[in-house]
């Protein structure tokens, strides 16, 4: 019997992300992520030597919305976190769901070379990670 290969977040992460600037209001990235049915934007790196960040739904919850704060008031930079935690593209998916756990997060981008490739999810890991390999 072969040893099976690792499986990577490459393997398993989606190309489906959507970017937004830190300067849009909360309101802005409500709509942007209602229209693209996401429930996190990562936001864009404002200079070369800058950190991506990321805006979940229930940061908006938290920070805004149970905080009677106006969306439209409120930039995503205000709320955002930064800096994000981040994978390599080619790291096994079982360091990918051991780093999740040990830090209480269940998505993060896939970084290489300072661009973002996709988004790796324990919703990817499990599904797509636990599949047969062809």
């Amino acid at each position: 019997m072969k040893p099976s290969l690792p499986i990577r977040n490459s393997d398993v992460m989606t190309n489906d992300y959507v970017m937004v600037d830190g300067l849009h209001t909360v309101a802005e990235a409500i709509k942007l992520a209602i229209s693209h049915n996401v429930s996190m934007l990562l936001v864009n790196k404002r200079h070369e030597h800058d950190e991506f960040g990321m805006v979940l739904m229930s940061d908006i919850a938290r920070k805004v919305l149970a905080k009677d704060k106006s969306p439209e008031r409120v930039n995503v930079y205000e709320i955002m976190i930064k800096p994000v935690f981040s994978v390599h593209a080619d790291m096994d998916i079982r360091y990918t769901a051991r780093l999740f756990e040990r830090f209480g997060i269940n998505k993060a981008p896939v970084i290489e070379a300072g661009e973002i490739l996709g988004v790796v999810t324990y919703h990817d890991i499990v599904l797509k990670g636990m599949m047969p390999q062809a």
